[in-house]
Order: structure tokens, then sequence, then C-alpha cells
């Protein structure tokens, strides 16, 4: 993905981006499958800004029990809660779950501004705008972790892949146990469930990538 099509510079130039990008400290950075781009229990003043590959946001316990909550794809930001908060330490991990290049951004001076580029202020109502719909990706994961059967999880999580799809058929960013974290479900009952629902005729399953079949809807 180019710099232009990332909404965080929605309606900025590629030139206005060749003098806003230094004023930002912005450094492209690279990361192999499972390491770790934030650690949790750290501050940061830097959000991330995914160019390729794919991040996991997660919050791991202290007896090793890990909850997903959310993932981060091409053109999708990340940490830009935290580093509003200076010294505020984070929450979460954030982790290449695939090989991924990153754009790093000192969010103080993105917050501040320098004075000399005109652009600061779109930056800022983009990142507004950004912010807002990571707020609704939250509150989508309540919504799905609300029903109290793991059947109702993952046809609450199915039925928002099929309206934002727009098709049937739809590819998950998630394998199976970060599935089964996002979704805070034990993996090898979630598993079983999944089965059921493909014996039952209910859904089709091909690693990541799922089809709800005509005809079946969730139970009462």
């Amino acid at each position: 993905m180019t710099l232009p099509e990332v909404p965080l510079f929605q309606d900025i130039s590629k030139e206005e981006l060749s003098t806003l990008l230094p004023c930002l400290d912005a450094a492209e950075r690279s990361y192999k499958r499972g390491q770790v781009i934030l650690s949790e229990g750290e501050p940061t003043q830097w959000m991330g800004v995914v160019l390729q590959g794919l991040v996991i946001l997660s919050c791991p316990d202290i007896w090793g029990k890990n909850t997903i909550l959310g993932s981060a794809g091409p053109g999708s930001v990340f940490a830009e809660a935290y580093a509003c908060v200076p010294g505020e330490p984070l929450m979460i991990r954030v982790s290449a779950a695939e090989d991924s290049r990153v754009l790093m951004l000192n969010l103080q001076k993105v917050l501040s501004g320098c004075g000399s580029c005109p652009c600061h202020a779109q930056l800022v109502r983009n990142l507004l705008r950004v912010c807002a719909g990571k707020s609704l990706q939250l509150s989508r994961r309540i919504l799905h972790t609300s029903p109290k059967s793991i059947r109702g999880r993952l046809e609450s999580y199915f039925s928002e892949c099929v309206k934002k799809s727009g098709s049937l058929s739809f590819t998950i960013p998630f394998n199976r146990q970060q599935l089964a974290d996002y979704l805070g479900v034990d993996r090898s009952a979630m598993s079983s469930e999944l089965s059921r629902m493909r014996r039952e005729g209910r859904i089709l399953v091909e690693r990541n990538r799922f089809t709800m079949l005509p005809g079946t809807h969730p139970d009462e």
C-alpha cells in the first residue's frame, strides 16, 4: 500500500507528505512473523501505520492467557491511543502476524504541529476519524463476546464479516487460536463447534476462509 492510499493521509498530496513525514520523525521498519513491535508495560510516543502484512493486538495476562483485541492490516494504525497519553504504559502487545512493514510516527509531533506544514490540520482530522473507527471496532468485539454460547459468538462475528464483505464467503485475519482468543473462548471447544456447524450444513470452512450457506440462520 502506498502512503497516499492510507486513510491517515487522506487528502494530503505526495508533495505535502514529503515535507510532513520528516517533521513527524517517520521511520519505516520491517518485522518478521512473530516479532514483537511494541511490548506491554512500556509507554510509547509512537503510533504505527501498517504498510504491508498484518499485526495483532493482544493482551497477555500473568498466567500466559492471551486475549486478541484485534488486528491491523495495510492502511490501519495501532497504538495511537497510548501515544496520545505521555507516560501511559501499554496494556497491549503489538506483534507481527506475518512479515510486515510498518511506518512509525511520533504522535506527539502529530498533535503539537510544527507551524510550517499546512497539512497538519488535515492530518489531525484524519487521526480523529481513524480513532473513531478504532473505537467502533472495540464496540463490535464487545458485541461478539456478549453471547454466552460459542456458537452465538461465532455467528455474531461471521454476521459482521458477511455484512462487511458483501458476500456469504469471506476471509478472516485470524488463525484458529487467534480467533478463539478474539472471541474469548477455548480453541478446542470452538473447533468442535465449527465442526458441528459444518456437519449441519451451516458453513463451509477452508483454513481461514468461510462460507455461510444459504438458508441457514442463527439458533433462537
